[in-house]
């Protein structure tokens, strides 16, 4: 059949079941929106580039599905980058589709032209730039391949306006054949018989959980391993959620702001297996020191990671829907109790420091503490919701106080550390994911990277519950000013700069404000059970700290424990 490449484009979506696109038209990509028009393709227009972008990344996370964004040339493809490097950092599948300048411009500087495929080059899996119509079905189709398969992670396809304006017979291709690229699933099953060997031998082990995890969705199988072996458990930001945050053998987050549990342990074990972990350095902090004692064992399906940052003993290359069944079935051959896989002496040690140590603050005199309302929140969902965070203290926050007890239940930017991710992220995931609830936990600094996107939920009537943790200060840039920068607070008060309800409600959402303790479980309640997306404003003490923290280049068991109980 005879079409336009605009309506390829759309055909190409339809073939790969891509339910709904986010994106902002522009000049270059006029002919796609008409062919959109057409065909009344699903699509929200976000009111920045970056918001489609994390919108679609948000989308991704919360479903395992390829988010897909639209942008025009120039300063539309430029607008995505932070989002793409998003994606890039936490290995989220996603396919960026922008407009580009007419072939007989490409190179001249013409108006609204920006070589985004150089641009995007490192912080892409892949990247293409279509000239001719005739190469678009089988981009199309790579693209969405390599977005998905093996490590995932984001792809731009940058198309000439000339080839939305083209015609072709259109088949789409049935297979990809991409020469020197390799899916890899299932890898060498004779490393697996090592593992357990050294399994069986330790008589300290930890199990380290990452965001991998996460993104082949495998928690059953991660949860039916921790069940099989007893063995302690601690998980990373993005591995947050695999593993319920109550279960007796999690110990928590390890890390910069890890618990006291899981920071001890992993400086005190003798084997610890990551499982779709990268050893980023908020997690290591100093590599020679990071778990000094152990046999490191590293699950991952990226051999690039191995090694990369902390050297492993032994390694599992392969997909974790491959490796993680294998070596429970192994595990159960094996016929063990879990008093033999995990000594009764180690986990009563890490339960010990559980028990004493607990995450803890200081109740501020008068005032709110942040702790307080993720617990409240947390219990009022019952740890069922989707949780989205923004970048800063509200993050860590979130991340050491909510009972989370689902996979792709906590949305946030790991690896780039993104504010303003969290507004159109939830936007992404409460869109695919209706039967919902869909909470955001922002900062007064974050929500207003892309406070925007507030018209968004307005004009699709979205409940997106946003909270904003308004301590009228840069959270966690004030912290480390106040810890390490001798009091100087440079440019970090946000103090009287803006009216949150006020800009909510200038934008068609409802605004709601605590000032006080008392009126907290009130106003949350009444927030969760309104209609429609609500903003609730909540002041904080400004000099409140996410602890326990390790300083940089401090040991993990060199943490900061004020207010911190024992």
């Amino acid at each position: 059949m005879k079409m336009l490449g605009a309506e390829v484009v759309i055909e190409c979506l339809k073939a790969e079941e891509v339910d709904i696109v986010f994106g902002y038209p522009g000049g270059a990509v006029l002919t796609l929106y008409d062919a959109l028009f057409k065909t009344d393709f699903p699509h929200i227009l976000t009111r920045h580039e970056q918001g489609a972008v994390h919108a679609a990344d948000g989308y991704a996370r919360a479903t395992g599905k390829t988010g897909v964004c639209f942008a025009t040339s120039g300063p539309g493809g430029t607008n995505l980058v932070t989002g793409i490097a998003t994606a890039y950092m936490d290995s989220i599948p996603l396919v960026a589709i922008t407009g580009q300048v007419g072939v007989s411009l490409i190179g001249k500087d013409s108006f609204q032209e920006a070589d985004i495929c150089g641009i995007t080059t490192p912080i892409t899996k892949h990247n293409y730039l279509v000239k001719k119509i005739q190469d678009l079905p089988c981009v199309m189709k790579e693209a969405f391949y390599i977005a998905r398969t093996g490590r995932p992670g984001p792809v731009l396809i940058d198309i000439s306006k000339d080839v939305f304006n083209d015609t072709l017979d259109f088949i789409y291709p049935e297979t990809v054949c991409l020469r020197g690229y390799r899916s890899l699933f299932a890898g060498d099953s004779s490393q697996i018989d090592l593992v357990i060997e050294a399994l069986e031998k330790a008589e300290k082990p930890v199990i380290f959980v990452g965001g991998g995890v996460n993104i082949s969705g495998t928690s059953e199988d991660v949860r039916k391993l921790i069940n099989l072996t007893g063995i302690p458990v601690i998980s990373s930001l993005m591995g947050l959620g695999c593993i319920p945050s109550d279960a007796p053998e999690h110990l928590g987050m390890v890390g910069m702001h890890g618990t006291y549990a899981a920071n001890m342990a992993t400086i005190d074990c003798d084997l610890l297996m990551g499982i779709g972990v990268r050893f980023d350095d908020r997690v290591t902090s100093l590599v020679q020191n990071f778990a000094p004692k152990a046999t490191i064992i590293h699950f991952d399906i990226d051999p690039a990671e191995v090694n990369k940052n902390v050297r492993a003993d032994l390694k599992v290359i392969g997909d974790l829907r491959w490796s993680l069944p294998l070596l429970c079935e192994k595990i159960t051959e094996r016929n063990l109790t879990k008093k033999q896989w995990a000594r009764a002496e180690w986990v009563g040690l890490v339960q010990e420091w559980k028990r004493e140590k607990p995450l803890a603050s200081r109740l501020p005199a008068g005032g709110i503490r942040p702790q307080t309302v993720i617990e409240k929140v947390s219990e009022l969902t019952q740890g069922e919701a989707i949780i989205v965070t923004d970048v800063g203290q509200h993050q860590m926050w979130t991340a050491q106080s909510y009972n989370f007890n689902t996979q792709r239940s906590f949305l946030t930017s790991g690896g780039l550390g993104t504010m303003g991710y969290g507004l159109p992220a939830a936007i992404g995931a409460q869109i695919t994911l209706p039967e919902k609830n869909v909470i955001l936990f922002t900062g007064d600094g974050s929500i207003m990277m892309n406070c925007q996107e507030l018209a968004t939920l307005a004009d699709n009537g979205l409940p997106v519950k946003i909270i904003v943790m308004n301590n009228q200060v840069l959270g966690m840039v004030n912290q480390w000013q106040r810890m390490f920068y001798g009091k100087r607070y440079s440019h970090s008060s946000t103090k009287g700069c803006t009216d949150f309800v006020k800009l909510a409600e200038a934008m068609g959402v409802a605004g709601l404000r605590v000032t006080k303790p008392e009126e907290l479980n009130t106003v949350l309640e009444k927030a969760l059970k309104m209609e429609g997306p609500v903003l609730v404003d909540i002041l904080l003490p400004e000099t409140e700290d996410v602890l326990p923290m390790v300083a940089p280049g401090g040991r993990l068991d060199q943490m900061v424990l004020r207010g911190i109980i024992g």
